[in-house]
């Protein structure tokens, strides 16, 4: 059987600590900025973790839906707060192509149509 082979390679997510190779300064401003974002705070680190998988998907990121899918269940959790934040986003995302149908709407009754 032949290998599957894709664009976004899984074992490349490994590597994101590598960003600094060529750019350390702005990389560790990134990565303490990062860290801050996702540490304890007004939301737990789980909730916190259960929106960048949302958001993950929503802006259809390999690397983050791996990491975020990993990342909530290790902070605790279920697989039926893992489905229903995916929703979430997948909802926003839907309503937010379907809120722009006004445009059309609008152009529709400007022409008369």
């Amino acid at each position: 059987m032949a290998q599957e082979t894709t664009y976004y390679k899984p074992e490349d997510l490994k590597k994101f600590g590598n960003i600094g190779e060529f750019e350390p300064d702005l990389a560790k401003k990134f990565f303490d900025y990062y860290g801050a974002v996702f540490a304890d705070g007004a939301l737990s680190a789980k909730e916190k973790s259960l929106i960048a998988l949302a958001v993950a998907h929503v802006v259809q990121c390999p690397y983050c839906i791996d990491a975020y899918t990993t990342d909530t269940l290790e902070k605790g959790a279920t697989e039926e707060q893992l489905w229903e934040a995916i929703h979430v986003g997948a909802a926003i995302r839907g309503g937010a192509s379907l809120v722009h149908s006004v445009q059309a709407l609008n152009k529709v009754k400007e022409l008369g149509v």
